[in-house]
């Protein structure tokens, strides 16, 4: 077969009925997702309870808990002598509780009758006083959580992950088709090659998962789905790179694994928090000394006669070091620290000329920082501050406001400034519902149109169905992310997932409404979809954070969870918490 071959009649017709099959197993495989990802309840998790002095008692569902009668405190007291942030509580990665006194008055916090200077470790059967509130504190050992986990409610009926994997294969199936019938003679083997090598990765990293007891599956199963889409616009666009695409593949889903497992323990997360940051803003300085200017940005990096985008790979380290950084509530002294170091990851690529990569990072700043602070003037302040920079970046870089100047305009120059957009948005217009076959599409020979204008060559080639299949499944990731938030075991997680689920959101609308002539044209990838080794890296790595925060019944393979009952705890270390020295109250001073 080949690409000749493809005008035989017999052959069209194998490529319609491939297309019926793309549509119908890729609306199949989102919705059978989306239907486990946000039908199945999610039952909080009980680590402690907090009995009141009237019997009631108070699950602790979080390892972090806020104690106060503002309104955002995990656990409300009424009283006149509470205050709005008045303690909180964390449980480490050992499996400890303590206690910080987050008042301004002395006194009035008090453990057994004795007042909280700092913080203090707890344990089951104190009696914490807070104001006029008594409570006294019930630690769960590991039988006693293992018994309430039997207990949570199973899905009436729960969605099957391996009967959506087989479904998903189907649909890569129906795409090797395509592109067995349209690839050039010499690549036909390859390319089909490299689809089979996914089916077969996706396949292994399934029953690995299983044999550790983890039945959720979505997660990793959108994402395939979105790197086979991927992998369909690099046969399109450069058959002779399927081989570097697999190794590539390979590599992202080792960076998962390991990512994830290294997330079990918390303790060691903290570790390399510094060591993060510092080699993310390392990658910087090399990009700014030694990169190569492409389009009007220098974010291209040649090492070996391999290119690589290490801003791709920052995304994944700055995720990592802020969310180890503001994992302790109302601690202005971390979001300092954080602000200091996301200022100096946006300035760095705003100095590259690549803007689209410094708003995706500026916007994931205002995200967490806001989740942490909970204050809009910190966010408005930060919004300034932007809209000035942005001004400087339009003075000083020519090419960036040419962009700005092109947007909404495409159509007045088709053959100069709005080239590309027009292209892609008659490309998008030209595929239809079912797409006109991988690999069968013009929009491939346009400059950029397998990373920047992916989005109209996915729609142009698959059909505009499995287009928004793709956009969907970015979605809902998003709302998955921010449905689990609410049940997250730790602050970490939550942080983590909801960072790189707004990178992968912002990267997503970037990409999409600028090729669209919608928003400005950014040139930013479409995560797991555009063309490119770095980038899938960096969002397969980025998944391993979202997976950690899931918190459905066995669902998460990255979660440890302490497994010693009380009495066979050891003796509590001070260095052996991951808690902070001291703890800020939203309104007060730091504690010396």
């Amino acid at each position: 077969m080949g690409g000749a071959a493809a005008t035989e009649p017999y052959l069209q017709e194998l490529m319609k009925i491939a297309g019926y099959g793309r549509v119908i197993f890729a609306l199949w495989v989102v919705i059978r997702c989306a239907l486990s990802m946000l039908r199945e309840k999610v039952e909080p998790e009980v680590w402690a309870y907090l009995e009141a002095a009237d019997g009631s008692s108070i699950p602790l569902h979080n390892w972090e808990c806020l104690l106060g009668r503002s309104r955002t405190a995990d656990i409300r007291l009424e009283g006149p002598g509470v205050e709005r942030t008045h303690a909180a509580m964390q449980r480490t990665a050992a499996g400890h509780w303590l206690l910080f006194d987050l008042s301004s008055r002395a006194g009035a916090t008090l453990v057994n009758g004795e007042p909280v200077d700092g913080r203090r470790r707890i344990a089951d059967g104190d009696v914490l006083t807070l104001g006029p509130a008594r409570l006294s504190f019930i630690d769960l050992c590991a039988e006693q959580r293992k018994t309430l986990q039997r207990r949570r409610k199973e899905p009436g009926r729960r969605i099957r992950p391996g009967m959506t994997l087989l479904l998903l294969t189907a649909f890569q199936l129906f795409l090797a088709m395509d592109h067995a019938i349209t690839a050039p003679e010499a690549y036909v083997g390859s390319v089909t090659g490299s689809f089979c090598i996914l089916i077969f990765l996706e396949w292994v990293l399934f029953y690995c998962l299983r044999t550790l007891s983890a039945k959720g599956f979505e997660v990793e199963t959108l994402a395939f789905f979105l790197s086979s889409v991927g992998l369909s616009v690099t046969a399109s666009s450069d058959p002779a790179g399927m081989a570097k695409a697999d190794l590539l593949l390979i590599i992202a889903l080792v960076m998962f694994a390991a990512l994830g497992w290294w997330l079990r323990d918390l303790r060691r997360v903290k570790l390399l928090r510094w060591p993060m940051a510092f080699l993310a803003l390392v990658f910087l300085a090399i990009n700014l000394a030694l990169s190569v200017e492409v389009f009007g940005a220098r974010n291209w990096l040649t090492v070996g006669g391999i290119t690589l985008q290490p801003t791709e790979l920052v995304k994944v380290a700055y995720v990592y070091a802020g969310a180890a950084t503001l994992d302790r509530l109302f601690r202005k002294r971390n979001l300092l620290l954080y602000m200091a170091f996301s200022a100096s990851i946006v300035g760095a690529a705003a100095l590259m000329g690549d803007f689209g990569t410094a708003l995706v990072f500026f916007v994931c700043f205002l995200v967490v920082s806001f989740m942490r602070s909970g204050s809009f003037a910190t966010v408005l302040l930060a919004v300034t501050a932007a809209v000035l920079a942005c001004g400087l970046v339009l003075t000083a870089k020519p090419y960036v406001a040419r962009r700005f100047a092109t947007w909404g305009h495409v159509w007045e120059d088709p053959l100069g400034a709005g080239y590309q957009q027009v292209r892609a948005l008659c490309a998008l217009a030209s595929g239809g519902l079912l797409g006109k076959g991988g690999g069968s599409g013009w929009l491939r020979n346009v400059p950029a149109a397998n990373t920047d204008l992916v989005f109209a060559m996915t729609a142009e080639e698959l059909g505009m169905v499995v287009a928004f299949c793709c956009l969907g499944s970015v979605v809902l990731l998003s709302l998955f992310t921010v449905r689990n938030a609410g049940a997250g075991r730790s602050s970490y997680y939550v942080i983590a997932s909801c960072a790189a689920v707004t990178i992968m959101m912002v990267q997503t609308g970037l990409n999409v409404f600028g090729s669209l002539d919608i928003l400005p044209f950014t040139g930013v990838t479409f995560p797991f979809v555009s063309k490119g080794g770095s980038s899938l890296v960096s969002c397969w790595a980025m998944l391993a954070y979202i997976k950690a925060n899931d918190t459905r019944r066995n669902a998460s393979f990255a979660t440890a969870v302490h497994t010693e009952c009380d009495g066979d705890r050891q003796d509590f270390d001070e260095d052996d918490t991951d808690a902070p020295e001291t703890w800020e109250g939203a309104e007060g001073e730091e504690e010396a």
